[in-house]
């Protein structure tokens, strides 16, 4: 029986773990919701009232946290952990590989008569000293200087994560070396926050000057697909790098439409409940959940929460999702472009800006012509974008995205912002000073009895734009599903905080030419907007038109990853981040570094799959198919029927030819591979990657691909596309 026969065997297992989602089945989410998680709620219960006014300050205000009042919130923290089970803690951090790491302390300690006690410090609770040797860093420190601190994040709230025979208090926590230079992904994030802020704060007060805060929201939108376990952990393409080197296209694949919000199979809607619930008692709150366009593609999305947790929580979805696939024998696979020829995954980035009284600094209102505030903060995000098109492209590069950009309804790499025609019209009768009535007037009247009238919404959603405007946010499309959303939100937000920095810097010149601050505020608006308006295109991007039209624009077409790295270290990124006080120069280049280890890193390591499966799995399965073949023919001569013999000969020849090509590519990929390699020159390193080794793969797959439509399917060793996209 062949791997993929038994593998079918297990398409409804029962040994399925309900050791999270069993106790609240049945139960109104609203009863469960952040049972797991060290909420308002609890610290209520917890702490006693000075230590609990005392963290809403830091969490509200941003004031530090002093030890007195770290001591008091440690200890009920300690009794709630205690109080649900958990019997360790840890500082959840965000190291620069993108993931999350943690290291387990036990709250069981001897006291100095050597009794057994449980005990946890507000010294503990604040700063965490890790082993930061191990993890990249760019060069921010030598290999013998290992030192590392994670430090308490009071705005994230804490949670406990369950396993099969015990739980762990996690502490959501910052890392920087022992200079003080960030070494993962929350502290720029937070620090983006703090500048985008500040400086949206300072132009809302032109518009109501008793604003007290302003944060920026993201709703993010994570996409992947679901496979059979079994058929997974027999493709090690899937297994090493998450995506399928090889794999001739199904007969049937999307062409049809038939998938995209189709009725959800009931084994994986089984794994979605199950992961949901999950997701729900650590307060991530999931809402969405619909089948994509690609066949076993998902995608499930939350309710807005504030950038800093809304980046911890898709982080978190992200383990839950793989732990609770595994509990059903399923794998879920988080890669931008796991298979060819269909969708590739991406995570959708809704972001806006808000007061903390509820007011969204980008939506329209009823007629958007008069809203001066909102037409303040969509024309600064606009030049924002046309002035860092970049830096943005930069932001969501990496060597799953290459795959994905431009092909199969995922954006291009082009960056441009789409408005939609009504808020375009708006923005053109307000560059000339007309009289416009923006109000919107789409009412949709169907003239079908019992079926009601509704309104139309501002604008249209364009999946071809990498950053389409959508009723009240700015979603930011070309985002790889595999990735922290910390890095893209953190050039998101210091992009607009320099720009916002710099309009009201601007404004503030315009009145000394005028006392009337809202002509100020227009006369510069429109002065931004003339020198923005290239970046808006409200067409099809995926038009080769668009490519040119965008090269007459003068708006950046990058290509490959190690190209877009480039943006990082342009000097006007670096004074961009430093007077934003995000990065400095030394963590600028680390994070390139970083980046660019890693881009050649999983292009090597596919490199070398590519090798291993020709040659230990395809080739063998291909000489063992021709030397059937031919047996066959020698028979068929024998018994004198030579002419009858003449289509294996012709399969033999096919076999022969292109076992030969795919010999010589693979001579190819192995010199260009180790020559790569060899780079001492980052930079030369990357590129070569990029440009000399990764061109190979779609040369040795055609050959490889080909090939599978000849060979006996029983005999083939790697689980078809058909078999992974279509049993569920």
């Amino acid at each position: 029986m062949s791997i993929r026969s038994e593998s079918l065997l297990n398409i409804n297992p029962n040994k399925q773990d309900k050791r999270f989602s069993g106790n609240v089945k049945d139960k109104p989410i609203s009863e469960y919701y952040s049972r797991l998680v060290f909420n308002d709620e609890s610290i209520k219960k917890y702490l006693m009232k000075e230590a609990y006014e005392g963290l809403r300050n830091a969490i509200e205000n941003g004031q530090k946290i002093d030890l007195k009042t770290a001591d008091f919130v440690a200890v009920g923290m300690r009794n709630w952990a205690i109080d649900h089970g958990a019997t360790h803690y840890t500082h959840w951090f965000q190291p620069l590989t993108g993931r999350t790491a943690e290291k387990h302390d036990s709250f069981f300690k001897l006291d100095r008569h050597g009794n057994p006690i449980e005990a946890f410090s507000g010294k503990e609770l604040i700063k965490q000293e890790t082993d930061g040797s191990s993890f990249p860093s760019g060069g921010l420190r030598e290999t013998h200087r290992a030192r590392g601190y994670t430090i308490w994040d009071p705005s994230s709230p804490a949670f406990i994560m369950e396993a099969k025979h015990g739980k762990t208090l996690c502490i959501p926590a910052i890392f920087i070396s022992y200079e003080g230079d960030s070494l993962d992904l929350k502290t720029p994030l937070l620090k983006s926050i703090h500048a985008v802020e500040k400086a949206a704060l300072e132009v809302e007060k032109y518009f109501d000057p008793e604003v007290k805060r302003i944060v920026p929201n993201l709703g993010w939108e994570q996409e992947y697909f679901v496979v059979d376990e079994a058929l997974y952990n027999a493709r090690p393409d899937l297994l090493l790098c998450g995506r399928t080197l090889f794999g001739n296209a199904s007969a049937r694949g999307q062409q049809l439409d038939d998938h995209y919000f189709a009725q959800i199979p009931e084994r994986v809607v089984d794994f979605m409940h199950d992961f949901e619930n999950d997701c729900l008692t650590l307060g991530i709150p999931i809402t969405t959940r619909h089948n994509e366009v690609a066949p076993n593609q998902f995608e499930c999305a939350p309710n807005f929460e504030t950038a800093n947790i809304a980046a911890d929580h898709n982080q978190l979805l992200m383990s839950i999702i793989d732990l609770v696939a595994k509990r059903h024998n399923l794998r879920a696979i988080i890669h931008e472009k796991p298979f060819a020829g269909i969708n590739g995954s991406g995570k959708h980035n809704n972001w806006s800006l808000a007061t903390t009284a509820g007011k969204n600094l980008l939506s329209p209102g009823p007629n958007p012509s008069e809203n001066l505030s909102f037409l303040t903060f969509f024309i600064n995000v606009i030049a924002a974008i046309n002035n860092h098109a970049g830096l943005l492209r930069a932001s969501i590069s990496n060597a799953g995205n290459d795959y994905r950009l431009g092909a199969n309804e995922a954006p291009p790499a082009i960056i441009s912002v789409f408005t939609g025609d009504h808020l375009s019209n708006v923005l053109k009768s307000f560059m000339n000073d007309e009289n416009f009535d923006g109000t919107n007037k789409g009412i949709l009247d169907l003239n079908l009895e019992k079926i009601a009238n509704i309104q139309r919404d501002d604008t249209e959603r364009n999946r071809t734009s990498p950053f389409p405007f959508t009723d009240n946010r700015f979603e930011f499309r070309a985002v790889g599903s595999s990735v922290n959303v910390s890095n893209p939100m953190t050039v998101l937000n210091t992009i607009v905080a320099d720009q916002l920095v710099i309009f009201k810097n601007r404004v503030e010149e315009e009145r000394k030419n005028t006392e009337d601050l809202e002509k100020a505020i227009k006369t510069v608006l429109r002065q931004v907007l003339k020198e923005s308006n290239d970046v808006i295109f409200n067409g099809n991007n995926y038009s080769p038109d668009w490519v040119i039209e965008a090269e007459k624009r003068g708006l950046p077409n990058i290509k490959s990853t190690p190209e877009a790295y480039d943006e990082y270290l342009t000097q006007e990124t670096i004074d961009l981040f430093e007077r934003n006080h995000v990065f400095n120069r030394n963590e600028l280049q680390a994070r390139y570094n970083v980046a660019v280890e890693e881009y050649c890193a999983k292009i090597d390591i596919e490199a070398r799959l590519v090798e291993e499966i020709s040659k230990a799995h395809i080739i063998p399965a291909c000489v063992q198919h021709q030397n059937k073949l031919i047996d066959n023919v020698k028979g068929l001569v024998n018994i004198g029927l030579k002419d009858e013999a003449e289509v294996q000969k012709d399969s033999i020849r096919e076999i022969s030819q292109r076992l030969k090509n795919l010999n010589q590519y693979l001579g190819e990929l192995r010199k260009s591979r180790l020559e790569a390699e060899a780079e001492d020159e980052m930079r030369a390193r990357g590129v070569a990657f990029a440009n000399t080794v990764k061109p190979l793969f779609d040369k040795i797959r055609a050959e490889a691909d080909a090939l599978e439509l000849i060979v006996d399917d029983r005999n083939w060793p790697l689980p078809k596309y058909r078999e992974l996209l279509f049993l569920h």
